[in-house]
């Protein structure tokens, strides 16, 4: 029996880096994509096949709709039909205040996180619909506690498109419901990554009710379960992985 194919964006390190481990571990192929850090891929794409599954390394920046289609004519090629997209690849803003902020950095925060998610999912839902003559699916977003609690005076931006991936998840679930298709988000809270840790940023635990950071393995659990059969009628939910955050 063929392994499903799990496509998972940025999944070069932190969070995509665990789903991608984890996925295999469960029993899929997995295509990762990465922007600037082929070797990070690779060491990833290595684990995923010492574990005894097929990998594939896609170089494609999701704020562009030719690199996106391209990711899964590749994935497609390489592996099979995608079964499970994981979209997980995103950027934070400069920190500042909205006042303070640029334009650009504002317009690619919201190219990459939300933007891009839209034309994704409009081409694994032209690809998995069953009205389409695909098999079916399911997608998962990766959304971000942020959205519940504003980041202000640092990242209204980053909240702002994290909201819209949540607004995202429950129109286009419903949209896709008949489809074969089902859409949910992970909501992490703080989560210790190269990017955000407990020495990087030390204050933060007190803002987590379990006294600590998460890890990118718990959220990568919960993107697992999502994209599992034992979540066969979970759709157009928000799962939080945030220490009561």
């Amino acid at each position: 029996m063929a392994s499903p194919i799990m496509l998972v964006t940025g999944g070069s390190r932190g969070i995509g880096a665990a789903i991608a481990r984890l996925a295999a571990q469960r029993g899929f192929d997995v295509a990762l994509t990465y922007v600037s850090r082929p070797e990070g891929a690779e060491d990833v794409a290595a684990e995923i096949r010492a574990a005894g599954q097929r990998a594939h390394v896609i170089k494609a920046d999701v704020s562009k709709e030719a690199d996106l289609i391209r990711m899964f004519d590749e994935t497609e090629a390489a592996l099979g039909p995608v079964t499970s997209l994981v979209l997980n690849a995103g950027i934070l803003p400069k920190p500042s205040k909205l006042a303070d902020a640029e334009w650009d950095n504002l317009r690619e925060v919201i190219e990459v996180n939300l933007v891009g998610t839209h034309i994704a999912c409009r081409e694994a839902v032209r690809r998995m619909s069953t009205k389409r003559g695909g098999a079916g699916g399911n997608i998962v977003l990766m959304g971000s506690r942020a959205t519940f609690y504003g980041a202000p005076g640092r990242a209204i931006v980053y909240a702002t498109s994290k909201a819209g991936l949540e607004a995202f998840c429950y129109g286009v679930g419903k949209e896709v419901a008949a489809e074969g298709i089902r859409v949910n988000i992970v909501s992490p809270g703080p989560i210790s990554t190269d990017m955000n840790n407990e020495v990087s940023a030390p204050q933060r635990i007190h803002e987590i009710p379990m006294g600590r950071y998460g890890k990118a393995e718990e959220v990568a659990a919960a993107v697992l379960f999502l994209a599992s059969d034992d979540a066969s009628f979970v759709s157009s939910a928000s799962l939080m992985v945030s220490g009561a955050r």
